[in-house]
């Protein structure tokens, strides 16, 4: 149990070293924000971390640079769209639902629906087949039978 409680103190201290007390905004409203923003941009040197849970030097200018345009006044919508100017939407922790991502996003139930309409035609053909009516033994077979069983 003291390993396990030890663990987990490990795994959320290294989470609050990310963000360095001399980066925090003054006005906790604005903190807020920018703690937001941190979270839905993606590291693109970690690729699988946000912002927030990143220490990679990209990260910590990252959420700098947030800060500031924070700080300046910008929206969210006008620094995300910063990033994604520069980056790409890969940038985003949950990329946006227009363009040519609609494909990616439509694609899982396009598949679902798909194999679904797949899977039901062949259960309804198969079960639309006739079965095969059992004939029973031919004379050849009848007799072949009859002398293995005889042996």
């Amino acid at each position: 149990m003291i390993r396990l409680a030890a663990l987990f103190w490990l795994v959320w201290a290294t989470a609050l070293m990310a963000l360095d007390p001399s980066e925090m905004l003054e006005d906790p409203a604005l903190e807020a924000r920018a703690r937001g923003l941190d979270h839905a941009l993606r590291c693109v040197v970690c690729q699988s971390e946000s912002v927030a849970s990143s220490n990679a030097q990209w990260a910590v200018d990252t959420r700098r640079v947030i800060r500031e345009q924070v700080a300046s006044g910008q929206t969210d919508a006008q620094i995300v769209d910063f990033f994604v100017e520069r980056y790409g939407e890969f940038v985003l922790m949950n990329p946006r639902a227009s363009g040519s991502n609609w494909l990616l996003w439509a694609a899982g139930p396009l598949m679902f629906l798909l194999a679904a309409g797949i899977g039901y035609g062949y259960l309804r053909g198969r079960s639309a087949t006739p079965a095969a009516p059992d004939a029973g033994l031919s004379s050849d077979e009848a007799k072949r039978l009859r002398e293995i069983l005889d042996e």
